[in-house]
């Protein structure tokens, strides 16, 4: 029996460059990840969506300037998008060990998506490692509201030195 061969219309550049970012997203070896996520932004530079993935696959890195730079850019090209581009900042400020600008940027954040687990939980993390341990069971208080999950397994940080920096803070701040 004889294969049918099948013409569909070749991929458009946004189409293609969605998948290569998908693609990259997914992937638990980060390096494909970031390989195929900035494939996808040569595919189409525009892709806003593309540039706040990216973003985050860098922070996950460790690559905090990068991250910060390619989120940037996916707001300006799409300011209304809900990119959480104050929690990033904050984040990357947090791994960079600026904790004071860090919760300046975490409670920008909060102001935004009061409900947001994560940004609890670098914020209660962050106050920890200032020596605000009343503010971070605070905020670890606030958390236990919103969630049952006050320390995550935060795998996808792949600087364990970071990782752990974020997570000794957390378990500093419920206990």
């Amino acid at each position: 029996m004889r294969a049918e061969r099948c013409d569909l219309p070749p991929m458009t550049p946004a189409c293609s460059a969605t998948s290569h970012m998908f693609l990259g997203y997914f992937e638990r070896d980060i390096g494909p990840a970031i390989t195929l996520a900035d494939r996808s932004l040569e595919l189409n530079p525009s892709f806003a969506l593309g540039w706040l993935r990216s973003g985050w696959l860098r922070l996950w890195s460790g690559q905090t300037a990068v991250g910060i730079a390619h989120i940037d850019k996916a707001l300006r090209l799409n300011p209304r998008g809900k990119a959480p581009a104050n929690f990033a900042r904050g984040v990357a400020h947090f791994f960079e060990r600026r904790l004071e600008k860090a919760a300046s940027m975490l409670l920008l954040s909060l102001d935004e998506s009061p409900n947001w687990a994560p940004a609890h939980r670098f914020l209660a993390s962050c106050y920890a490692h200032m020596g605000r341990l009343s503010d971070a069971a605070e905020v670890v208080a606030t958390l236990r509201k919103i969630t049952p999950v006050i320390i995550p397994s935060s795998e996808h940080w792949r600087i364990l030195e970071d990782r752990e920096f974020f997570l000794e803070g957390l378990r500093r701040a419920a206990a």
